[in-house]
């Protein structure tokens, strides 16, 4: 009895833990789902629940590399006025015991990744050997730091096609890359912005990047996403899968999403966080439900 450790005192890391975990960025991981809407098989319902737990495998290995790099950026994070509040950088979980939770999550989720499906455990594996990578080292190069950052967007997509076995659309992998790099050049600029004089000590790599740079590579990609999205929708192939050519419809419904990005980026300086937007931004919410139930109906409604 006297080693027993009060039930408050367990509540306490382990609540710590789940905010490491950072479930608001589980958002994210929906884009497992994306292959098995635009794949048209949403109405099997074997495919859901595999993807469903996909999802929750992915989120779990996630989950193990946000700590991973918060444990990394430990300093650093101390030093941002957001990202000090953070159970690590606050000092509120000690480092050992977050990096045990990361090694558990990471454990467990790629072995449920692997019992669900040996091509879908791979894409896990690979997802975490890159991010590992990108918190080590990539995150410090130029450019190549947000293109990691949209491969593991890619790898979300892929990962969600062999769950249901179904090829991978290239359209669809298109439109990843492009939407991830829009918002991983737009969170660059929101560090960028906030931090001024001090955001080469949070983050080296923000010294090779200005507000003008930023705002070059940010209006190339929103052009592409916004081209690609619309050729997809009256593509052959697009048109001939699910048998209507009114996708194009839902075209309004990404426009307005990047307007809308865009003007909270530039005129609110937000933009540092993608999913706290997409879930506090009420128009942008608004819209994104839109987008879904449209896209739903002109895909299901036949």
């Amino acid at each position: 009895m006297r080693n027993r450790l009060p039930s408050e005192l367990m509540e306490k890391p382990l609540k710590h833990i789940l905010v490491s975990m950072r479930p608001q960025q589980w958002i994210k991981n929906f884009f497992v789902f994306a292959a098995l809407v635009f794949a048209g098989h949403l109405r099997i319902a074997h495919d859901v629940i595999t993807t469903c737990f996909g999802f929750a495998f992915f989120c779990l290995v996630a989950s193990s590399v946000y700590i991973f790099n918060d444990i990394i950026d430990l300093e650093k994070d101390k030093l941002h006025p957001a990202k000090s509040h953070r159970p690590l950088p606050s000092g509120a979980i000690a480092v050992s015991t977050a990096a045990g939770a990361a090694v558990i999550l990471a454990l467990v989720g790629l072995a449920g990744g692997f019992i669900l499906k040996v091509e879908f455990g791979t894409i896990l594996l690979l997802y975490v050997i890159i991010n590992i990578l990108y918190s080590l080292k990539l995150k410090e190069t130029v450019i190549l730091d947000v293109m990691t950052i949209s491969a593991g967007f890619v790898l979300r997509v892929v990962g969600g096609a062999f769950l249901i076995s179904v090829p991978t659309s290239e359209w669809l992998i298109i439109c990843t890359v492009l939407l991830s790099l829009f918002l991983g050049f737009s969170k660059r600029r929101h560090e960028l912005t906030i931090l001024e004089a001090h955001a080469n000590t949070h983050r080296a790599v923000l010294q090779h990047y200005s507000p003008y740079f930023l705002d070059q590579m940010i209006g190339i990609v929103t052009a592409s996403t916004v081209m690609s999205y619309t050729l997809y929708t009256i593509s052959e192939d697009t048109v001939l899968k699910f048998g209507t050519n009114h996708l194009i419809y839902t075209v309004p419904f990404v426009l307005y999403g990047i307007f809308r990005y865009l003007y909270l980026v530039h005129k609110k300086e937000e933009g540092g966080d993608p999913t706290r937007i997409a879930l506090s931004d009420r128009p942008l919410l608004i819209n994104l439900v839109l987008w879904i139930v449209t896209a739903s109906l002109i895909i299901y409604g036949r």
